[in-house]
């Protein structure tokens, strides 16, 4: 159990330290470490299963400005490793995966103010010119980062999955059976607080006919976004035809 919290806590690690010194590779997204943490607890199948389950949850979820969103990061991450302990499913995962994010976005928080601290002696380094001091600034705010990632997911693994195995044990059925009802919703706000940024009258007959030919035609998630890509080849083809029509 040791070195499977060792892997989950570096795992969490890598996810937060996505965005401030990887650039944004996406890495952090419960899609990307939910199966991860499946191959390193066994389960991957399960992992595939929860992480793509809460990012249909998640997806929407963007840091704006000094805005903190919710940890999705540590909550995708215990959120699938608690999931695969208890052997329970996607509900589960979401019951337990919401508030731990709410719950380490205060740490996240807490980190950054610390990290302010850092960023004021780099500015009084910088007057001075004193590049090695600037940089030594920065690393040490990094490993604030580091291990805010690490210390929950790897306290998480060690101290909480006895304790969340049984407490998910003595969940009455009723609770249950409503948190599976929800996870079926969940996906759904995802979805909607995303086209809630990105919807357009100009691209919503996109939209629908993306949803005509899945719901009337019963083409699958993989059919529908390979017409969408033929879709989108074609117009830029017929975009592109155009421009060198008006140049000539």
């Amino acid at each position: 159990m040791l070195l499977e919290a060792i892997l989950i806590g570096l795992v969490g690690a890598v996810g937060i330290l996505d965005g401030r010194i990887f650039g944004q590779t996406m890495i952090e997204r419960p899609l990307v470490l939910g199966p991860v943490v499946g191959l390193i607890l066994g389960d991957l199948q399960t992992g595939i299963i929860v992480g793509a389950t809460l990012e249909l949850v998640w997806m929407g979820i963007v840091g704006i400005g000094s805005a903190t969103p919710p940890d999705v990061t540590t909550g995708g991450v215990l959120g699938t490793a608690f999931a695969i302990m208890t052997d329970s499913g996607p509900e589960v995962a979401l019951a337990l995966a919401v508030p731990i994010a709410i719950l380490a976005q205060s740490l996240g928080i807490l980190v950054r103010t610390v990290n302010t601290f850092f960023i004021h002696r780099a500015d009084r380094y910088a007057k001075q010119g004193d590049t090695r001091k600037i940089t030594l600034m920065h690393w040490l705010g990094i490993s604030l980062f580091f291990l805010n990632g690490f210390v929950p997911n790897f306290l998480g693994i060690m101290l909480g999955s006895e304790t969340v195995e049984a407490f998910v044990n003595n969940i009455p059925a009723f609770i249950t059976n409503g948190l599976e009802v929800a996870a079926s919703m969940f996906p759904a706000l995802g979805f909607a607080l995303l086209l809630q940024m990105t919807f357009s009258m100009k691209l919503s007959p996109y939209f629908f006919l993306g949803f005509v030919i899945a719901i009337y035609f019963g083409v699958d998630i993989t059919g529908v976004a390979i017409i969408g890509a033929i879709v989108a080849v074609i117009l830029y083809q017929l975009d592109k035809s155009d421009e060198e029509e008006v140049s000539l």
